[in-house]
């Protein structure tokens, strides 16, 4: 059982979430402040955080990041917040990307990725030093609407691209060589009465795979790499797709437990993002849970393998509840909940 199940599956989480970890690092070391200042921009309007914070999400591969960042700048009274609302709303629809890219099945292309990857990372070496990065962190206070600025100098920007870009290149090569090692387990797995009793008992109530998917993804504080594996096992026919739908569901609620711990010990404001985030995921997660295989009717009809069913209704699922929940951001109470300059 333990260089059957366990070996590869500590070894393939582990690949996981360090890509995962190295791709978010490489990606924000990229962008920068630009982060903090495109959020304390674009967040005029719930819609206007809503695309922020899908396309921050999309491009960091990071939903709980952009949370936590969005947490540190109400705790930091740059932003209040109802302006967090639309930014919530939008990280569980760009978080999606990850699992879409994931349902391709391209993990065939995981080495030759990873090794054009750290050639390119090794290139950007010879071709010189990184340029500086001028930043003024007064000016999140001090400045008007554009908020936090960033200059880099040199005229060498392309090399900060070339470098972190192939580290994040990198990162998501980890991740998919992750996914196949965790996916050598589906036979020994089945061989297992336990297993067998689980997927036996989700058949009688997917309540256990939404169970599992918060539990284990609270353990592991990724929602990725639950949703990963379980579109593993679907893959080899391991669990059912429904279980599989039911796992993801669960992960979306277990993944609020990162929120809710950096919320600890902040202002009133940073605790009351937090908690919105939750009650989005666990609303939706609610809402859903009764139409799980109607949803993934859906999914069957716009995807054909079985990851591909699960990253679909993942997307669904987000997008939905998300587009469900906007038009409550524009209610005048949440404007009583400007603690901009609490703490």
């Amino acid at each position: 059982m333990i260089t059957s199940i366990v070996l590869p599956v500590l070894t393939g989480l582990a690949l996981f979430l360090f890509g995962m970890k190295l791709m978010e690092t490489a990606l924000h070391h990229w962008a920068g402040a630009r982060l903090q200042q495109w959020l304390g921009r674009f967040t005029l309007t719930p819609v206007r955080g809503l695309a922020t914070g899908t396309a921050l999400t999309a491009a960091l591969q990071s939903s709980t990041a952009i949370t936590v960042i969005a947490i540190g700048l109400v705790n930091a009274g740059v932003l209040t917040f109802p302006r967090t609302l639309g930014i919530i709303l939008g990280t569980n629809i760009g978080t999606c990307l990850t699992t879409e890219l994931i349902g391709l099945s391209i993990g065939h292309l995981g080495v030759p990725m990873l090794l054009a990857s750290a050639a390119v990372w090794l290139a950007s070496w010879f071709a010189g030093p990184l340029p500086p990065t001028d930043f003024d962190a007064r000016s999140a206070v001090l400045a008007v609407p554009g908020g936090w600025t960033a200059r880099v100098t040199g005229g060498r920007g392309w090399l900060r691209s070339m470098r972190y870009g192939s580290l994040a290149a990198a990162g998501f090569a980890l991740v998919l060589l992750g996914i196949e090692i965790m996916q050598t387990i589906g036979p020994a797995l089945q061989s297992r009465g336990l297993f067998a009793w689980f997927v036996l008992q989700a058949k009688q109530s997917l309540l256990w795979g939404v169970i599992a998917g918060a539990a284990v993804t609270a353990l592991v504080h990724s929602s990725a790499a639950v949703i990963a594996m379980a579109m593993g096992l679907a893959a080899i026919q391991g669990i059912p797709v429904e279980l599989g739908v039911a796992i993801t569901i669960g992960a979306n609620v277990g993944t609020c437990v990162t929120a809710l711990i950096a919320g600890i010990g902040g202002s009133r404001a940073g605790q009351y993002v937090a908690w919105s985030h939750i009650l989005l995921n666990v609303g939706g997660a609610i809402l859903f849970y009764p139409f799980i295989h109607q949803l993934v009717s859906v999914s069957e009809i716009l995807a054909g393998s079985a990851s591909e069913i699960i990253a679909r209704a993942q997307t669904i699922f987000n997008v939905i509840s998300s587009l469900l929940a906007l038009p409550f951001c524009y209610l005048s109470m949440w404007k009583r909940l400007d603690f901009r300059s609490q703490s």
